[in-house]
């Protein structure tokens, strides 16, 4: 109906030139209106199934949309639903057939030959993916409570300290990789990082330990957002950063 209700006034003024000239009207132009931009629709992360294997993707508790201050969804959507199920369906190829197939991701993950880069790759990103998801929540950030509060205080000598060198390890990453806060061997709270798909549980780590929180620092997890900017997208982390689930990680080590 727009094109119409242009076309009209368009007729018109050609007809008047045309009374005016006395030269005779022999095309009308429709001259389209400005296109609206579309609005892009994201889906479900419900909708996401993984290929029968031994590992499933773990179910991300909150819609695409519940960051979008600080991860917009068309990242998240992205991340999740084209990269973490390429990694989990990867995953379940290479070990299908193996005396991994029955084994936990912890299990994979501490027996895998560093040396083979396909299982190596899809490991940690199947791994790495899971854990990131459930450390971040909409209406979250702050500070944490309780024992993982302590142990930061302890460790670190306050929560300011940690959040500075938990940003200074995630911005220095060279490349593609993770930021980790991980539980060593001894009981104690580290900072520490990892390239590629890499992770502190994987016999080649330089700081092992048992990962309690989880920072994705390859460009496909920013890049959309804030481009070049990794050290913006690592502040906007710390808005969305899940303290109840990293406490429960930590709680949860720490009684082994």
């Amino acid at each position: 109906m727009k094109k119409i209700g242009l076309s009209i006034p368009v007729l018109f003024l050609f007809t008047l030139l045309l009374s005016c000239n006395d030269k005779k009207l022999t095309e009308v132009v429709d001259v389209p209106l400005p296109v609206v931009e579309e609005k892009v629709v994201v889906g479900s992360p419900d909708d996401v199934k993984a290929d029968e294997g031994s590992f499933q993707l773990e179910k991300l508790p909150y819609a695409y949309d519940a960051l979008a201050l600080n991860i917009s969804a068309t990242t998240l959507e992205m991340h999740y639903s084209k990269h973490y199920l390429t990694y989990t369906n990867n995953l379940n190829r290479a070990v299908l057939g193996t005396p991994l197939e029955n084994l936990t991701i912890e299990e994979v993950l501490a027996k895998l030959d560093p040396n083979d880069a396909t299982l190596r790759n899809n490991a940690g990103g199947f791994y790495n993916h899971s854990l990131y998801w459930k450390c971040m929540a909409p209406k979250a950030g702050g500070e944490p409570t309780n024992a993982l509060s302590e142990a930061i205080i302890k460790d670190f000598g306050s929560f300011e300290n940690f959040t500075s060198l938990f940003k200074d390890e995630a911005t220095k990453q060279f490349g593609s990789g993770w930021a980790w806060l991980v539980v060593d061997r001894s009981g104690k709270l580290q900072v520490t990082s990892t390239p590629n798909q890499d992770n502190p549980l994987m016999r080649n780590a330089v700081v092992p330990g048992t990962p309690i929180l989880a920072l994705d620092v390859w460009e496909h997890a920013y890049y959309l957002d804030y481009q070049y900017r990794r050290k913006n997208y690592i502040d906007a982390f710390f808005n969305v950063i899940n303290w109840r689930k990293v406490e429960e990680n930590y709680d949860a080590v720490a009684k082994k």
